[in-house]
């Protein structure tokens, strides 16, 4: 049995309710506050895990938006979003990236991912990946758009020294 201690009764946190009379001291382990946050990611990491895993292939996903997670060899590498994009066009930018690259092949590659509806939503469950998983490529510089790669006086990225374009 655990014990209580008193509040002065407010149910918001950090906002005084102020009403009269004034409610009772209760025991503040009868206060409930819906935590929407941590059960959304809850929910977006249940049914992600759920969703099946595909191969990449430039192919593999739907025109929507939403947010996709890459495996190499098994192992969650890289989390994404698709917002001002569709799944389709980002995971095939990834497909086209990385049978350009040596020391990777596409086949040690799969993915998995979810149609999200509402910007917010996206971009909360790129979040949400991200934090439950830390992927390894997260901030190698695998996902990046980056201005004025491959120019003089451009540091090259983790990813780009791991695994280096093809000679073509």
């Amino acid at each position: 049995m655990s014990s209580c201690s008193l509040t002065d009764g407010n149910v918001s946190p950090g906002f005084p309710v102020l009403e009269w009379p004034p409610k009772p001291a209760m025991c503040d382990q009868h206060q409930f506050f819906f935590e929407f946050d941590k059960a959304y990611n809850q929910q977006l990491i249940e049914k992600f895990e759920a969703s099946p895993e595909h191969p990449l292939t430039p192919e593999v996903a739907p025109s929507r938006k939403g947010v996709y997670a890459l495996y190499h060899r098994g192992k969650l590498v890289y989390a994404g979003k698709a917002l001002n994009t569709t799944l389709a066009r980002r995971l095939a930018e990834h497909y086209r990236k990385i049978t350009s690259r040596q020391n990777i092949e596409v086949s040690e590659v799969s993915c998995r991912f979810l149609t999200i509806d509402g910007d917010w939503f996206v971009r909360a469950a790129e979040d949400a990946l991200i934090q439950h998983y830390s992927p390894l490529w997260q901030k190698s510089g695998f996902g990046s758009h980056v201005p004025g790669r491959g120019r003089p006086g451009i540091r090259k990225s983790q990813w780009d020294i791991t695994y280096p374009p093809k000679n073509t």
